[in-house]
């Protein structure tokens, strides 16, 4: 095949020139010629300034650009995830919350007597013998010996104790021996140092089942509040083993609890309301449930156009050992959360009415990567036990159940049961209580790992409460509103009302106007890459050719030429080896004429005549001189074969 005339002479001069250097340029050489090419002037300055002072100066400036860039992106990047809040107002008909609605007494202490005779009675001889209460006339203490006479299994298992004095010495108030306790101590009102005089302080001891000198001590500073923790330990106890329709028995019916419903202006009743069994509180009632697919709304704000009940207490039947407060719980939710009406419910009075004005709030998180929240909590490794819609609350007690139920091989009382698992209860698990406050401190210190699993919901519903109380009835209409009450009611009521039985409730919105809070992406794509587009402009002239012009020459080829000249060095090392082992002595003429190393002939390109006055001269070749003329190509070759023969004569003359 032919080639190539350019080839031939470059080929040929790769044969015969004895030509030194690199494959490729070397770094510094790629350096300079990036500096000579850029479209960046600082770079270019640096080279073709002439003076080290000036060199100098461009040198900085170029590098505190380069800091300023650097520094500036940075800055656009860790912004591009941030978020915007924005705040939009809106009116419009405003569909109405749902409102749960408990008595603070969650059975009726008639009904449960039998229940509780035993523990209330061990109680009752608690109060008597330490503090001299008595329901009759007398008020004597017993001795301890007539009580140990009687027995309890309840303080047989969970023994109150009375400090002395600073130290650990107690006084057991059911036997009267008295002791050093062991065991880590946790005060459930206010540090013991602080607590004042040390014979207020009372408490009582837990200990491992299985170790009995794996003990907890839990103390208070009031003996009503010991007590008090002490009974709701052996309630829930007894509770737990309650089958739950008897319980929602025992509890108040919608006919108990609510006397008079109205709803927009117009009448309601127990229909609308959807029975709710809570485990602390029995039986509460959800107004607006939205289960029946129907979901009210309201198009007025005011009092009048809310929701308005008036609720019937009965405090004559409340257990006065598990509460100690008259009146009613309410929260105010959305159909699909869960009321955690003992977390944040509101309480209201008796003989008052209680008026409850909202502000209906929508808010909009962003998700990953602007925050950690969660949509829908399918993200999250914790089985929510509320069937309802995903929140930290439901996510944070979810999590304690499964480790309780993990860890002490039943569950708490007080929450859901998770599949397969039963309530806590003596007699199949006479190491629950202990091993319950061991996971709750654990879980108040956040050692359980729920509060580091668990995450804000991304969206979520806000009503704003306004709470305002007046006294109600009034003593004007005190006498007529009660008779009237009891003759609308008396098929259920059976008795005289008082005022004390009864609370007011009204829960209305005051204006409907919907805020509406959200997040959005303070950057786009496009903003982010035109503030980068300007950072480099502003400090280095550059664009974006410039940037892949860098890449290029900083990475890609900076990074050949060192691969290259590794590889020479271990390819030259190689050969060096295997020249010592043959014993050859090396040849230093080929190396010499390893033209293809030129880097003026690394191309395919004809050789110019620049690049000719660059090429070496071979050793064992004579210095070039300029040829003589050949003066035989002076002679003129004319276009006639022979000469005319006048021009022949004017010649010869």
């Amino acid at each position: 095949a032919a080639v190539a005339p350019g080839k031939k002479i470059t080929a040929r001069l790769k044969r015969t020139l004895p030509v030194k250097g690199p494959q490729a340029p070397t770094l510094s050489e790629l350096m300079r010629w990036y500096c000579l090419n850029t479209n960046t002037h600082g770079c270019r300055r640096i080279v073709v300034s002439r003076g080290r002072l000036r060199r100098l100066i461009w040198i900085v400036l170029t590098l505190s650009a380069v800091g300023l860039i650097l520094w500036q992106c940075a800055e656009l990047l860790l912004n591009y995830y941030s978020a915007s809040v924005s705040v939009t107002v809106q009116f419009q008909k405003l569909p109405f919350p749902a409102v749960t609605i408990c008595n603070i007494n969650p059975y009726k202490y008639s009904s449960m007597k039998d229940y509780l005779s035993e523990l209330d009675k061990e109680t009752k001889k608690a109060l008597e013998t330490f503090y001299g209460f008595s329901e009759g006339k007398s008020k004597v203490r017993r001795s301890v010996d007539e009580w140990n006479s009687t027995g309890s299994e309840f303080f047989e298992q969970i023994p109150l104790l009375k400090f002395e004095d600073f130290s650990r010495m107690a006084t057991n108030l059911y036997s009267g021996q008295k002791r050093k306790i062991e065991g880590s101590v946790f005060h459930k009102d206010s540090s013991i140092v602080n607590s004042g005089d040390s014979n207020d302080i009372i408490g009582f001891q837990l200990c491992d089942a299985n170790n009995s000198s794996e003990c907890a001590l839990y103390t208070f500073s009031s003996g009503v509040n010991a007590i008090q923790e002490w009974y709701k330990l052996h309630y829930m106890n007894i509770m737990a083993q309650i089958p739950l329709e008897t319980k929602e028995k025992l509890s108040y019916s919608a006919d108990d609890l609510l006397l008079t419903c109205f709803f927009d202006g117009l009448s309601c009743d127990k229909r609308h309301f959807t029975r709710f069994h809570h485990p602390l509180h029995g039986n509460c009632y959800t107004f607006n449930s939205g289960e029946n697919g129907t979901i009210l709304s309201t198009s007025t704000g005011g009092s009048e156009y809310g929701l308005q009940v008036v609720l019937y207490i009965d405090e004559a039947d409340y257990n006065p050992f598990l509460v100690t407060s008259t009146g009613a719980k309410i929260i105010v939710h959305d159909q699909d959360e869960y009321p955690f009406i003992e977390d944040i419910g509101t309480e209201i009075e008796t003989a008052a009415a209680t008026s409850i004005g909202m502000h209906f709030t929508r808010s909009r998180k962003l998700s990953k990567p602007y925050s950690d929240c969660t949509e829908t909590g399918a993200d999250i490794p914790v089985e929510n036990l509320y069937n309802k819609s995903y929140s930290l609350q439901i996510c944070l007690h979810s999590c304690f159940q499964k480790a309780m139920v993990d860890s002490c091989g039943c569950a708490q009382y007080a929450q859901p049961l998770p599949a397969g698992a039963e309530y806590c209860n003596y007699k199949k698990n006479p190491n629950w209580m202990y091993c319950y406050y061991k996971l709750h401190e654990k879980f108040v210190k956040e050692q359980l790992g729920c509060q580091q699993i668990c995450k804000d919901a991304c969206s979520f519903k806000e009503w704003a409460l306004t709470t305002s109380i007046a006294q109600w009835p009034s003593t004007a209409s005190e006498d007529w509103m009660l008779q009237v009450l009891s003759w609308d009611k008396g098929q259920k009521i059976n008795k005289k009302l008082n005022k004390t039985d009864l609370a007011n409730l009204m829960v209305f919105y005051k204006d409907l106007n919907e805020r509406f809070i959200s997040e959005n992406p303070a950057n786009t794509l496009v903003i982010l890459l035109s503030n980068f587009g300007g950072q480099l402009g502003l400090w280095m002239s550059c664009s974006v050719v410039c940037v892949i012009e860098i890449i290029e020459v900083f990475f890609i080829d900076s990074l050949s030429i060192v691969m290259r000249r590794q590889w020479q060095k271990a390819k030259k090392w190689w050969n060096d080896r295997k020249r010592d082992q043959s014993g050859k002595p090396p040849q230093t003429g080929d190396l010499e004429r390893q033209g293809h190393d030129n880097p003026v002939c690394i191309d395919e390109d004809l050789p110019t005549f620049n690049t000719a006055l660059r090429l070496p001269l071979p050793q064992d070749s004579p210095l070039p001189r300029t040829p003589p003329p050949n003066y035989s190509t002076l002679r003129l070759e004319t276009a006639f074969t022979e000469q005319l023969p006048d021009t022949l004569e004017v010649g010869q003359h």
